[in-house]
């Protein structure tokens, strides 16, 4: 007896059905995954003023690793803090950890930390000195003192220092570091350590 071929449309359907519930799977698995990444790994970030200039330009974006551990002298980092709720995301730079002693400025107009100068000039906004005004702080330990690249438009720890906290933030406030800057591609950049943090002791 032979047997009667199914047309190919009839053979096709359930491989059909088949790989559309896959596609579905594993386009949510996928959002899943960049969802988690999102919240726990890897963060996308946008620049909202020019405090960090010329660093980063407002709407640049960067992405941040929140499991970069410790913040270290020189490092760039999101964190919340110094808004009214606390809630607010901020970026700035590392200038002093715990037991640092943040001092400003030496008879060459430079903030020294532990007695050592710190030449700023590869992220300093040009023309602008390190600081227009004096200070001399000793970080608390677990805090940091952070500052803005763009010295005279920054409301970085030398604006609250008058507030509780003293202007300072704590390593738990922060989100991760900034490891690269992605848009605009046209000045995509790996974020480096500047050398002159590592003269510091």
């Amino acid at each position: 007896m032979v047997g009667i071929k199914k047309p190919d449309a009839e053979r096709d359907k359930p491989k059909k059905k088949g790989t559309f519930r896959e596609t579905v799977l594993l386009l949510i698995l996928g959002v899943g995954i960049a969802l988690l990444l999102q919240q726990f790994v890897v963060g996308s970030f946008y620049i909202p003023s020019g405090s960090m200039e010329n660093t980063l330009h407002i709407d640049d974006r960067v992405f941040v690793n929140k499991l970069a551990g410790k913040p270290e002298r020189g490092d760039i980092v999101v964190f919340k803090g110094w808004d009214a709720d606390g809630n607010e995301d901020t970026i700035k730079r590392v200038i002093g950890v715990g037991g640092d002693k943040v001092v400003c400025c030496d008879s060459k107009r430079r903030i020294t930390v532990n007695g050592t100068p710190l030449d700023e000039s590869s992220y300093l906004y040009p023309g602008d000195y390190p600081s227009d005004e004096s200070f001399k702080y000793t970080v608390p330990p677990g805090k940091l003192w952070l500052m803005g690249d763009h010295r005279s438009n920054s409301r970085d720890s030398r604006a609250h220092v008058g507030e509780p906290g003293g202007g300072f933030i704590s390593e738990d406030a922060v989100i991760g570091k900034a490891v690269v800057r992605y848009w605009p591609l046209s000045r995509g950049l790996i974020f480096t350590k500047p050398e002159t943090f590592d003269k510091v002791k």
